[in-house]
């Protein structure tokens, strides 16, 4: 046998040698434990409280999909980092998981901001208002949105009432205080002229706290109204978030100079192959909400366009539907785009950090998770 062959039949065996031995100790509860014990005190200090810093106004998007099931995005949310505290825009149906998965600082939710009361929009908030309280929020939870917050707040308090009274009976109400766990609904009204279109015009401050300036405006998502899209201002830099909503020229207004405008985006092109192809296998149920949905979402085209007249440095588009799921969808999806805007324009995703630092004109984008 040769020196080769022997070094190999050697090393052969030694493999074999470590692997049954990795494989005994993988099987010993000491060693099962020890494992066990890095891997929880790593997730445990991985918070990402380096988000909280306020250097800069920072976003994160934790749900970037539309009520089409998507596995790789939940529905609308935005997180917005600022004064050292988070906000957040919509809490659709699993917006809580990213959330959390990602170790972002739940106790650190000063405040939600809904657009309007699609089930996609405001599905988590019973969710994320019992784990940030669970987490360690120390103040109730301020919800604000367009008239009939009040209702939505209302309902979800009833729905959870169980669970917080079953929490403080399990923990004590120091560990849980009851008065934590309290949503407050406050109602945004946004002035306009008796009989105005949703996107004549219209704005008001939602709160002003820590440096951050948070303005509603009205949008066009008819028949649901009013709808409403945020616009954050934090040192100099800012964010708009649109909302649902056709092209708007209110949004265009409220939207012109900011750095980052994040745009829902709907592809027309591919919700008519939906309605054809369902006209054509007889479910006419399906084929009239293709038609309906039509009417009442922008294209990504038509998003290019108001970014491009508003003047902003980043379009991010959001609330993406129908689902894309693969690189081929995706190009079908942004067709057309360059033509309108050939550049500042991506396409969002669950995850996606934008990170614009006080005193300077960049934008960061990198991923969160």
């Amino acid at each position: 046998m040769s020196r080769l062959t022997k070094g190999l039949a050697l090393g052969g065996a030694g493999f074999a040698i470590f692997a049954a031995l990795a494989w005994w100790m993988a099987h010993v509860p000491a060693v099962q434990d020890a494992l066990l014990r890095r891997v929880v005190e790593r997730i445990l200090g991985a918070t990402r409280n380096d988000l909280l810093s306020d250097d800069a106004l920072r976003v994160v998007l934790c749900g970037t999909g539309n009520p089409l099931p998507d596995p790789n995005r939940a529905d609308a949310c935005t997180a917005v980092f600022a004064g050292g505290s988070m906000y957040l825009v919509d809490t659709g149906p699993g917006s809580w998981k990213n959330l959390a998965l990602w170790r972002l600082p739940a106790p650190k939710l000063a405040a939600v901001m809904l657009t309007h009361y699609h089930s996609d929009h405001i599905g988590d908030l019973g969710e994320i208002n019992l784990q940030t309280w669970a987490q360690g929020r120390a103040n109730p939870l301020r919800v604000f949105g367009p008239p009939g917050v009040e209702l939505v707040v209302g309902g979800f308090a009833q729905a959870y009432a169980l669970d917080r009274d079953y929490r403080v009976a399990h923990h004590g109400a120091a560990l849980m205080p009851p008065a934590n766990w309290t949503m407050e609904p406050h109602v945004v009204t946004v002035d306009a002229k008796p009989g105005a279109a949703p996107c004549a015009g219209g704005s008001a401050t939602v709160l002003e706290e820590n440096g951050l300036k948070v303005t509603a405006f009205t949008v066009n998502h008819a028949p649901v109204a009013p709808a409403y899209g945020y616009r954050f201002d934090y040192k100099g830099r800012s964010v708009v978030i649109s909302g649902d909503t056709t092209k708007c020229a209110n949004l265009v207004a409220q939207a012109r100079g900011a750095d980052v405008l994040i745009h829902e985006a709907q592809s027309a092109t591919m919700v008519k192959l939906i309605e054809e192809a369902a006209s054509r296998l007889g479910n006419a149920r399906v084929a009239k909400i293709m038609s309906d949905i039509l009417r009442y979402h922008t294209t990504p085209e038509d998003a290019a366009a108001e970014a491009n007249e508003a003047g902003v440095r980043l379009l991010v588009l959001s609330h993406i539907g129908p689902p894309t799921p693969n690189a081929f969808v995706r190009m079908s999806f942004m067709r057309g785009v360059a033509a309108v805007r050939p550049r500042g324009v991506v396409l969002g995703y669950d995850g996606m950090l934008l990170t614009l630092p006080a005193g300077s004109d960049t934008i960061d984008t990198s991923s969160v998770n």
